[in-house]
């Protein structure tokens, strides 16, 4: 056997538990194959444990140590980091749980806080520059950290309980869906729930599209007078959480 043929049969052993992989490799080694194999599917076990805590704490540990058995029988790691194993674990929740939506959503939340950690760094505008602006064909650059989802549960309530280390409140689907923005402010990831039109402005900003089409968006949406002020008031709380990081 060439070491390309055994190296390709310890993965199939490993990602599948191949018996035939197995028996090509040799019988005398067995015993030691079974030793990598738990070892291999505790490591991706202990990854998900790590990265996904708040899951763990939600549905508890022997629910999501046969969910994340589950997701690992299916998914093997597909790059060179450990890291990145966890980033298909909400798709797994999503399926897994269909309903009770807020398990999948407090996976979208544990990820993209871990994510937003040690995303890349970017200076916050200076706000004493605001006023060199010409805001009619301002195109804003918001922070590389920033993510958006949808939520349709009352998930980002239990996170921040569970975080809390306080009875988290029970599940409950929200009177209407709404947009979640999560970001890292300084060294600090942190999550809110976006104001009505927000999220549908922070798409057009992260679109390329200028302050002046934001406006008309918000106008569109809400009238001359409060969609101005709609746009004005989310330019403002973007510029205060150091959500934009340049002005082309």
């Amino acid at each position: 056997m060439s070491l390309l043929a055994m190296q390709r049969d310890f993965r199939a052993w490993l990602s599948e538990s191949s018996d035939d992989a197995a028996l090509r490799i040799g019988e005398a080694a067995r015993p030691g194959l079974d030793v990598y194999h738990d070892n291999y599917r505790a490591a991706l076990a202990n990854c998900l444990a790590e990265v996904f805590e708040r899951v763990l704490l939600w549905i508890g540990e022997e629910r999501f140590r046969s969910t994340a058995a589950a997701h690992i029988d299916v998914t093997p790691p597909h790059a060179w980091t450990l890291d990145a194993y966890a980033g298909d674990f909400p798709e797994t929740l999503d399926l897994l749980f269909r309903d009770d939506p807020e398990i999948a959503e407090l996976g979208w939340l544990d990820l993209a806080l871990s994510e937003a950690f040690v995303g890349s760094d970017a200076v916050p505008v200076d706000p004493g520059r605001l006023g060199e602006v010409d805001w009619d064909r301002a195109v804003l650059r918001l922070s590389p950290t920033l993510a958006t989802h949808v939520f349709r549960s009352n998930a980002a309530a239990i996170w921040s309980a569970l975080s809390a280390g306080e009875v988290p409140p029970a599940a409950a689907l929200l009177p209407e869906p709404v947009t979640i923005l999560l970001w890292r402010k300084g060294l600090t990831p942190c999550f809110r729930t976006a104001e009505p039109g927000e999220g549908q402005a922070i798409a057009l900003a992260r679109s390329g599209a200028d302050f002046n089409a934001i406006c008309a968006a918000m106008i569109e949406r809400l009238g001359e007078q409060e969609g101005i002020a709609a746009a004005g008031g989310f330019l403002g709380r973007w510029i205060g959480d150091d959500l934009v990081v340049g002005i082309d």
